[in-house]
């Protein structure tokens, strides 16, 4: 595919970021999917902003989604209309940010912030499309998502995309050359989410090449797949479906909405944890765990909990596709046939011991981690891992919100994507 065809697929968005005056550490907070099954986090969370500016206040934390109805959604919308109103942003220009992330437990993971062009992904069963979803998109989750965007000002991401650069070509040389960026933030993560750094790069025409040029099969070309935020960024997609349907065409064009903020990380990034993600039934009796025995193959040990048990082994398919298709079939169906047993996924080992021991009548799964190698050559061949296969490191490791974009056209003076 010749590169003046694919140009479009990588922009250089115009960053919004808190002014100088704003605290950061109280600005930030971490992805809205995580801890939510442990509200307590939430709470100490809130008590630590106080009433001081915080992405808190613009973002629905999933463990409240049951509270999410149109007020709440105008609630966060207006907030980020006084935000703009109080100048609390600062429009630093088209730009890609070059981010150094160290986690709690001392891990150095670089990004590189940017858009892509929703045009060039697809979250649709059959897609091949140059950016792709990792996971099976599960549509009922989408329209309560748009419901928040729609109306949005603002977007703010939580989405990591991830890159097969296995010699370190782009991402590792621009951390070699940042003393040449302009350093635009530097602070300490809350709630023992680590320390972060931001760069600021203005001149992106090459690393956009470089990106290109990783591209191996023209035929069947494949440029990033999605790490975090396989359903946020659906959710941009399916807006933007609904929002281009509405538009003349001359508002077609460079429309902010057609793009969705994301970071990128390089797949082989030596800072970059992947961990499986746990499975935790509520309400479940014990006949859930004999059937489970019965329908998967038993071939890998790991360890079931629950809340008057604690810690049981348990076998699993060795192969770890396997073990997620397996395991997520017998689980939904399971939950078809009883209607008051819920879910949640839980993202670190401590945390699900944690929500198992907090939670009465709970049943943990610990689930395998698949081999970082194995995931793009997957999705190369056109399949998809069933929903919450693998995460990239812990939940306090997750990407913060930080950044932010307009996805409305708008008066104020801010120039379009690049």
């Amino acid at each position: 595919m010749p590169l003046k065809d694919l140009q479009k697929a990588i922009g250089v968005p115009n960053i919004l970021l808190p002014r100088k005056s704003i605290d950061l550490t109280k600005w930030a907070i971490v992805a809205c999917d995580q801890f939510t099954s442990q509200p307590s986090y939430w709470k100490e969370l809130k008590k630590f902003i106080g009433d001081e500016p915080s992405t808190f206040e613009m973002v629905l934390p999933e463990v409240y989604l049951e509270k999410m109805n149109d007020e709440y959604i105008k609630k966060i919308n207006q907030t980020m209309i006084d935000y703009l109103n109080h100048f609390i942003f600062e429009d630093i220009g088209p730009s890609m940010m070059l981010i150094e992330r160290m986690t709690s437990i001392n891990n150095r993971r670089l990004g590189l912030l940017m858009t892509i062009d929703l045009e060039a992904y697809d979250y649709q069963d059959g897609s091949r499309p140059l950016i792709r979803t990792t996971e099976k998109t599960i549509l009922n989750r989408i329209p309560p998502r748009v419901k928040i965007r729609e109306n949005a000002p603002l977007e703010l991401s939580h989405v990591m995309l991830l890159v097969d650069d296995p010699k370190l070509q782009i991402i590792e040389n621009l951390y070699e050359r940042r003393h040449e960026f302009t350093k635009k933030y530097d602070f300490v993560l809350n709630m023992f989410g680590g320390h972060i750094k931001g760069y600021q790069i203005k001149d992106c025409d090459q690393i956009i090449k470089d990106f290109y040029s990783l591209i191996q099969d023209p035929k069947n070309p494949l440029l990033f797949v999605a790490g975090d935020g396989n359903h946020s960024l659906a959710t941009a997609k399916a807006h933007w479906e609904m929002l281009k349907k509405t538009l003349p065409k001359e508002e077609l064009i460079n429309h902010p909405a057609q793009y969705a903020l994301v970071e990128v990380v390089n797949i082989y990034d030596k800072g970059l944890q992947f961990e499986g993600i746990h499975r935790v039934l509520f309400n479940a009796d014990e006949s859930f765990i004999t059937e489970l025995f019965h329908a998967v193959d038993r071939e890998e040990e790991t360890w079931i909990y629950t809340n008057e048990v604690g810690k049981t082994a348990f076998y699993i398919p060795k192969n770890v596709p396997t073990a997620y298709e397996e395991i997520q079939s017998y689980i939904d169906s399971y939950m078809e046939r009883h209607p008051h047993v819920t879910i949640d996924y839980i993202h670190g080992d401590e945390e699900l011991i944690q929500v198992c021991k907090d939670h009465p009548k709970s049943i943990g799964i610990k689930m395998p981690c698949m081999e970082r190698s194995e995931l793009v050559p997957f999705i190369q061949q056109g399949k998809v891992l069933p929903r919450k296969s693998f995460s990239m490191g812990c939940a306090t490791a997750k990407r913060y919100y930080l950044e932010s974009r307009f996805i409305i056209k708008t008066n104020q003076k801010m120039k379009g994507e690049q």
